[in-house]
C-alpha cells in the first residue's frame, strides 16, 4: 500500500474542559508517518465511557489501522517505530545531563559574547561551571525529599549527618550564583571545595572501591543516570572551580 493511501481511525477526547494531549500526539505521529487520519472526537464523558465499554479498553486515545486496534499512544509509538517496547527500554538515560551541560555552555558563551565578543576564554569557562552548578541545583530542588533519599545511598557525609542531604542543593546553588556574579568568593569558593571534595570521595568509594551499581542523584531524585562519571565530573568541576577562585 502506498504512503498516500495509508489511513487510520483515531478516537480521542475533545471536550469543552478537557483536550487529551495524547490524542493530539497520536494524530501528529500518524500524520508524520503519512497516514490520513479519520479523526473522531469523543465530546462527552458519556460518549467516552460508552466507547471504552464497546471496545473493552481503559484509556483513550485509541488508534485503529486496517480495522485492527493498535492501542493508545504508547502502543502507537511502538507500532510506528518511534519507541521501543517496554521490555527493550533501557533504565539508563543521559538526556537530562546532556541538556543541562549544553544549556550551561550556551548561557556562558552568550554572556561571554555580550561582555567580550568572544566565545571562549577563562572567564567563560568559569561561568559555564557556575551555570552548570545552578542548573543541577534546580534539578535537585524540584523534589528535595527524593534527592536526599537517593543521595543517602552513597554520600559519606549524608550517611553520618542526614540533614546534609537537604543542605547540599542549597549550598551548590549559593556557590554557583556567587561564582556567576564574581561576588563573595571568600564564601563561594570554600563551599564549592568542601561539597566537591566530599562528593568526589563518596563516588570513588561507592563505584570504584565498593563496586556498587547505583543511580546518580546529580540531576534529582528520579534520575536514571548511573552513578559514576557524571557525578565525578560535577564534583570535580566544583572542587577545581573553588580552588581556582580561592
Amino acid at each position: 500500500m502506498s504512503a498516500s493511501k495509508k489511513s487510520a481511525v483515531l478516537y480521542r477526547m475533545v471536550m469543552k474542559k478537557h483536550l487529551c494531549p495524547f490524542g493530539l500526539k497520536s494524530k501528529d505521529a500518524l500524520e508524520r508517518h503519512g497516514y490520513q487520519v479519520d479523526d473522531r472526537w469523543l465530546t462527552s464523558r458519556e460518549q467516552t465511557d460508552a466507547f471504552k465499554a464497546e471496545h473493552n479498553v481503559d484509556t483513550t486515545p485509541q488508534t485503529f489501522i486496517n480495522g485492527e486496534r493498535i492501542g493508545g499512544f504508547d502502543e502507537l509509538a511502538i507500532f510506528l517505530g518511534e519507541k521501543k517496547p517496554k521490555a527493550e527500554q533501557s533504565d539508563t538515560s543521559y538526556q537530562p545531563v546532556i541538556a543541562i551541560f549544553a544549556m550551561a555552555a550556551l548561557l556562558a558563551m552568550a554572556v561571554g559574547w555580550y561582555h567580550f565578543h568572544e566565545l571562549l576564554n577563562v572567564r567563560i569557562v568559569q561561568w559555564f561551571i557556575a551555570c552548570a552548578m545552578c542548573l543541577l541545583a534546580v534539578q535537585k530542588l524540584q523534589d528535595l525529599e527524593s534527592f536526599s533519599t537517593m543521595f543517602l545511598n552513597y554520600d559519606l557525609l549524608a550517611q553520618r549527618w542526614v540533614r546534609y542531604g537537604k543542605i547540599y542543593p542549597f549550598a551548590e546553588a549559593v556557590a554557583g550564583v556567587l561564582m556567576v556574579a564574581g561576588a563573595l568568593l571568600w564564601l563561594a569558593a570554600p563551599i564549592a571545595i568542601v561539597i566537591g571534595a566530599i562528593g568526589f570521595a563518596s563516588v570513588i568509594k561507592a563505584v570504584y572501591v565498593d563496586k556498587r551499581e547505583l543511580k546518580c542523584a546529580c540531576v534529582g531524585g528520579n534520575s536514571r543516570v548511573p552513578l559514576g562519571f557524571v557525578s565525578l565530573t560535577e564534583n570535580f568541576m566544583m572542587l577545581i572551580m573553588g580552588m581556582w577562585m580561592l
